[in-house]
């Protein structure tokens, strides 16, 4: 067995971007959508409506997303207690959203940028089953159809228009605007809406999905009810709009780390063997004469050690490679983590 110490030259690091579908139905588009009367019936329907991808019993149906209406007034739900006021489901989510996203208490969310920009004390949330995804959301698959009384209208992130990824504390974020596949397109304004800032908000490391009502009320009559200490059923208002609008795509990325490490046998070296069949056990003698000059191995297995001699990892050749005083090789070891 011969060793050799690696240079700092023969190690690389690579990243690698790997896309899958992200609905367990395994099709790129979600076009069916139902939600479930116990679940919107418990104690969990107060915050968040769950959407499944088939109507058949809990037992098998899987969660694709959830849809949760947040108000910083606490609008649009009961109260949790008649005696205190404006202290209700919506409130509470909204503080958990702001928490989760601004890292700030005294912050507001803002749709849009530039000039045109709404202050969102109210908006509705996708938030994509966690299992259903691997790293995180991939910009530029996302393409939600709501449909309202005012029509259709086919929402994305704007990846593609701004390719710089911007960031709202330490969370990455899209605006979500009207076109495709990350793009306005030929749209005017940005795929804005004008004085209603964009269609919301995308955060693809968190599967979180915030929808403007202001600029969704404008495009397709859209529009949660806020009234006071009352089920607004907001929440079952924006299933409907994707119920309607009959398609929702969505990708799912993962960023896979690879170690490449360059194994070098030069002419010199690696062209004796302690196999028995080539080296006598008793002896220590190269059995063939004609071997001593002109050895002949063949290279099957690359072993990679620490300083203390511990084989941390093995690779096997796909076939033996020929080694002489003639040949040299570099093998090309790969190690995904």
């Amino acid at each position: 067995m011969a060793f050799k110490r690696f240079d700092p030259e023969d190690f690389v690091v690579s990243s690698d971007s790997i896309t899958s579908t992200l609905w367990s139905t395994g099709a790129p588009i979600l076009t069916e959508f139902y939600t479930s009367s116990v679940q919107a019936a418990g104690s969990s329907g107060n915050y968040y409506l769950s959407v499944y991808q088939t109507a058949s019993n809990l037992s098998t149906a899987q969660v694709q997303f959830d849809i949760a209406y947040a108000d910083s007034l606490g609008s649009g739900s009961t109260l949790y207690n008649s005696i205190v006021p404006q202290n209700s489901y919506t409130k509470t989510i909204y503080g958990q959203y702001r928490s989760l996203i601004l890292e700030d208490e005294n912050s507001n969310f803002i749709f849009g940028n530039g000039n045109n920009t709404i202050t969102g004390s109210f908006f509705w949330v996708l938030s994509i089953e966690r299992a259903n995804y691997k790293q995180s959301l991939f910009p530029g698959s996302l393409n939600l159809h709501l449909s309202g009384s005012g029509g259709i209208i086919n929402l994305t992130d704007n990846s593609l228009d701004n390719p710089v990824s911007t960031f709202i504390g330490s969370t990455r974020v899209y605006q979500l605007i009207s076109g495709s596949n990350g793009t306005a397109g030929s749209l005017a304004g940005s795929g804005y809406v004008t004085n209603s800032g964009s269609y919301g908000l995308v955060f693809p490391d968190l599967g979180t999905i915030l929808i403007n009502p202001f600029a969704v009320s404008q495009s397709i009559r859209l529009f949660p009810s806020r009234s006071n200490n009352s089920d607004g059923l907001n929440t079952q208002r924006l299933f409907n709009a994707i119920l309607l609008g009959d398609s929702f795509a969505l990708n799912s990325q993962e960023t896979i780390t690879s170690d490449y490490v360059f194994v070098r046998a030069r002419n010199s070296e690696f062209n004796y063997s302690e196999n028995p069949s080539f080296i006598s056990g008793s002896t220590g003698e190269v059995i063939y004469s004609n071997f001593i000059n002109a050895p002949q191995v063949y290279i099957t297995t690359v072993g990679m050690y620490n300083d203390s001699n511990d084989l941390l990892a093995v690779a096997k050749m796909s076939r033996p490679l020929l080694k002489d005083f003639t040949k040299e090789a570099l093998v090309r070891v790969k190690l995904d983590f």
